[in-house]
């Protein structure tokens, strides 16, 4: 069973930066394709970034675009989500995901992915 455990969010001022975090179990790692969601009390999940297992593709929301960047160390078994110039729409809930066989969306569809975390409060004060 993998698991996956997010950390690193918390209460920033609008136009501050946060670094979540993704600790994540299994053999495997390097050949998962992982993905970052995010959920706002009230809206549907959202896809924000996702990445394959060798890093060299990436794709991300038009809404986080320029803002947030999505990478991994796979000798760590860790993924990574720098978000800069954070806006008051960027609070919500977010959620590591992790793509182990299965049938594949997209890097940014939940439907992708078969494995989450229990997920890291981001806050956004203007």
């Amino acid at each position: 069973q993998v698991q996956l455990v997010e950390s690193g969010g918390g209460s920033v001022q609008s136009g501050g930066s946060l670094r979540l975090s993704c600790g994540v179990s299994g053999d495997r790692y390097s050949t998962y394709c992982m993905g970052w969601f995010r959920q706002a009390p009230g809206k549907e999940r959202e896809g924000v970034a996702g990445i394959n297992g060798g890093s060299s593709i990436t794709d991300y929301a038009d809404s986080v675009k320029g803002r947030f960047i999505i990478s991994r160390d796979n000798a760590k078994k860790t993924l990574y989500l720098q978000m800069n110039s954070l806006k008051p729409e960027d609070a919500a809930m977010y959620y590591c995901a992790a793509a182990i066989g299965g049938s594949w969306d997209g890097p940014r569809a939940e439907r992708s992915y078969n494995f989450w975390g229990q997920g890291t409060q981001v806050t956004v004060t203007a």
